[in-house]
């Protein structure tokens, strides 16, 4: 299996299943391109990871996972990198034989909705069929890890980044500074910062599940503090990197950079941001392109919308393809879920973004300190 790695200079490799071999299976991640002297520790990762951890509150998935975290690689003696790969590790707990067993009766099956059909037309029969394998939300485990370190280093530069809910179903908050959102960030389950939103937002997905269905929504992720001239042109485009990492993430089926869709219904002067001068500093009035114009950062708040599906197992009954009898027959899945992956979903979001941004740091950082070198160096 190819593409476990995202990155060019800060770089994140992955692997682990959502079920694995026995016990002592897990998820683990290898984070290249840490600088030294970074403080970290199995606590500081554990608040990223506690964001997208199951089996807390009436929104989540029932499965009991702590997902504690391990750094077992890259720290000295004295609590900081070295400058060495970091490596952390989590451990499955709730890898419970009932599960499995249930998994095992179906495991010929593709189901709707799922990632088993091109899993199947790629790997073939030794595609992993328990709990969905690489293919399973508890993959993202190793992103949310990954991308805790990737936070820590953007701290460092004043950069930092939340995403929300701003819709499920066809209940929506209403627009929000990133400071507002920020004060009532994670204050409710699903992640709205607008509280009466949220409260119907929760009842909703409440009824949804009662009827064994799942509910879809949209999030919204602003980045602030990321300096100009980001992003290389033209392949590389910052747009086009966050695009890339944020997409790879499976339940996100839309993305919209500031005015986004909008801009279909907008003339070129509408859509056009406009200069000002403000504090002897030149910007904009308004932030339709989302902090991004030519695919390089312009300063102002990068802003991001992305749509997430309703999680794809339901208790409803439809119809799935017997790859092993090659016919349709119907199922009516009774494995463990979330309602929705609104209040989950969005810790791996940040991860991603956090990840994409270090990395065109370091990008940008390395072709500037060429382009205004000495090059003295070369007469050595």
């Amino acid at each position: 299996m190819l593409g476990n790695t995202f990155g060019r200079l800060f770089r994140v490799t992955a692997c682990g299943e959502s079920y694995g071999i026995g016990k002592g299976s897990g998820l683990s991640v290898i984070v290249d391109g840490v600088p030294p002297g970074l403080q970290l520790s199995d606590a500081l990762v554990q608040e990223e990871m506690d964001k997208r951890r199951p089996g807390v509150g009436k929104l989540n998935s029932p499965r009991k996972e702590t997902d504690q975290c391990h750094i077992f690689a890259g720290m000295g003696q004295d609590g900081v990198t070295t400058g060495a790969p970091v490596g952390i590790i989590i451990y499955n707990v709730d890898t419970q034989d009932e599960h499995i067993d249930q998994y095992a009766r179906y495991k010929d099956l593709c189901r709707p909705g799922h990632a088993t059909y091109g899993f199947f037309t790629k790997y073939g029969i030794a595609q992993d069929w328990c709990g969905a394998g690489r293919s399973s939300g508890r993959e993202t485990v190793g992103r949310v890890a990954g991308g805790a370190v990737a936070k820590e280093i953007l701290k460092k530069e004043g950069i930092e980044l939340i995403c929300y809910t701003i819709q499920c179903m066809d209940i929506k908050a209403k627009p929000m500074s990133y400071e507002e959102a920020k004060a009532n960030y994670r204050k409710n389950e699903i992640n709205c910062p607008d509280l009466e939103a949220a409260e119907k937002m929760e009842e909703c997905v409440l009824k949804i599940k009662d009827e064994g269905e799942t509910a879809g929504g949209i999030l919204e992720l602003k980045i602030k503090g990321v300096p100009a001239g980001l992003g290389e042109p033209v392949f590389d485009k910052i747009s086009a990197l966050l695009g890339h990492a944020l997409l790879s993430i499976g339940a996100i089926k839309g993305i919209e950079f500031g005015a986004g869709f909008e801009v279909g219904n907008m003339k070129g002067s509408e859509c056009n941001d406009e200069f000002n001068k403000e504090d002897g500093k030149i910007g904009f009035k308004t932030n339709n392109a989302g902090g991004i114009l030519g695919g390089i950062s312009t300063g102002d708040e990068i802003v991001i919308r992305l749509a997430v599906k309703p999680t794809p197992t339901v208790s409803v009954k439809q119809d799935a393809a017997n790859m092993k009898e090659m016919e349709v027959e119907v199922l009516e899945p009774i494995t463990r879920r979330d309602p929705t992956l609104l209040g989950r979903i969005y810790a791996v979001a940040e991860a991603m973004a956090a990840i994409t941004v270090v990395d065109a740091l370091m990008m940008a950082r390395g072709y500037d300190s060429v382009c205004t070198a000495d090059n003295k160096w070369r007469e050595i």
